[in-house]
């Protein structure tokens, strides 16, 4: 086969995992348009499917073995030629995924995915051609906010967490890099920037000698066309005073923070190789509060790690119900070979985490409700991400409001308003799940 033939031939993707792995496929899936290639979101219409798998913990990986298997089944049946698993599922699992998935043309390592049209042209006999080095990514979040992954890896070592050994130590993409990808970004219509890595807080430190989180989003909120830049996964200890003045200071700064706490009980952040305590998380946080009360917070927690007893849940239960976290994730331990939390004693039981899973969720709910009442009557500015052609109702979110993970604002409007607009909303209801506004 030669180029011309093989470029005939559609590509899909089943992107799964978190928004740093989006940022991979989007990444790949740009070369191979460059390359010649029409991608089609129908799988139906493809040739080529690429399973983008996460492999962070067991439900992960049990819904990329899900996807894998329903796409063999789509090859065996002759619906697609050739089926490719990208992702952390092969760089954990690499040689028992190619024996336990022999219908699989092709297992992608993480350092391969920058060759993936040449991976594509060994699969078909296709003579190498060119390398391509840069691309424009496909962007699959729509076309008002995109996810900008500034660094890979992790330095972190948390006793729970495989990511180190999946993606190795951390490494911060240079400064000039993800300037021009932003450019990039904001010439094709995005006006948020959502700042993603495993730690976005130690960004520059591998690469410059020093931190450098806030000489990036200064570089950033200079680029026209940017009104957001969004920080995700702070992790608690670099959450430094200058940079929450810098959040709140800089007006295109979301006043926004997803800080991982993952629990609050001193012994448990121990045993977790959390680097705060207790007493430094709470300052941390009650510093936000009453210096910063602009900043909304997010955090993620885990319940269930060994050694959690109905004390320790107790405690976090509490710290919650403080009401601190705006916004907040729950997931039960997964116990994850060759990672430190494995082989601790005092393993919660299945049942035990379910069930104080459901409590805390319960409970987080209360609170999220709760303090979604204080902005009825309010009017926020939001920018705009769709129409809901179900409903008849534009979707859109605040920069207090993460889109994906946090409610949303819906409203009606006379046709007037645009995809990608701002536009300023008085918020009138909130029905559990979104806030229901009126365009002002």
């Amino acid at each position: 086969m030669i180029k011309e033939e093989l470029i005939k031939k559609n590509i899909s993707a089943i992107s799964l995992g978190c928004d740093k792995n989006k940022v991979d496929l989007e990444k790949m899936l740009g070369k191979l348009k460059d390359y010649g290639f029409k991608i089609e979101e129908e799988i139906a219409r493809a040739d080529i499917v690429i399973v983008n798998t996460c492999a962070f913990i067991r439900v992960a990986q049990e819904e990329a073995i899900a996807n894998i298997a329903e796409m063999e089944e789509y090859k065996k049946k002759g619906l697609i030629e050739k089926l490719i698993v990208t992702g952390c599922f092969p760089e954990r699992n690499y040689e028992q995924l190619k024996e336990n998935f022999p219908d699989v043309d092709l297992f992608l390592r993480l350092q391969d995915n920058d060759n993936i049209c040449e991976q594509i042209e060994r699969l078909y006999g296709v003579t190498s051609t060119k390398p391509i080095k840069n691309c424009q990514r496909i962007l699959t979040s729509g076309t008002t906010y995109a996810y900008l992954k500034i660094a890979d890896g992790c330095n972190n070592a948390c006793s729970y967490c495989t990511i180190p050994r999946i993606r190795g130590r951390y490494k911060s993409y240079p400064i000039g890099d993800l300037v021009d990808e932003a450019k990039n970004l904001a010439d094709r219509g995005i006006k948020e920037l959502i700042l993603v890595a495993q730690d976005t807080t130690r960004y520059g430190e591998d690469l410059y000698g020093e931190n450098s989180l806030i000489k990036l989003c200064d570089k950033l909120s200079k680029i026209n066309g940017i009104k957001w830049i969004r920080i995700l996964y702070a992790y608690p200890e670099k959450v430094t005073d200058e940079l929450l003045s810098y959040i709140s200071k800089n007006d295109k700064m979301c006043k926004y923070l997803d800080i991982p706490l993952q629990h609050i009980d001193d012994a448990l952040l121990k045993t977790m190789r959390r680097r705060l305590g207790e007493e430094e998380t709470r300052l941390l946080i009650q510093k936000i509060k009453t210096e910063y009360p602009e900043i909304f917070l997010r955090s993620t927690f885990i319940v269930g790690h060994p050694g959690e007893k109905k004390a320790e849940f107790k405690k976090l239960c509490d710290f919650i119900e403080e009401g601190y976290i705006d916004f907040a994730g729950f997931f039960p331990y997964s116990r994850e070979p060759n990672t430190a939390s494995y082989y601790m004693k005092n393993q919660v039981g299945n049942f035990t985490k379910k069930r104080r899973l459901n409590k805390i969720l319960k409970l987080q709910r209360k609170i999220m409700t709760k303090n979604a009442e204080n902005l009825i009557d309010k009017e926020i500015e939001v920018l705009v991400d769709g129409f809901d052609e179900i409903t008849g109702e534009y979707y859109a979110h605040s920069q207090n409001l993460c889109p994906t993970v946090d409610f949303g604002v819906r409203f009606v409007d006379n046709g007037s308003v645009r995809i990608g607009d701002f536009v300023k909303v008085k918020i009138y209801d909130f029905n559990g799940e979104d806030y229901k506004g009126e365009i002002k």
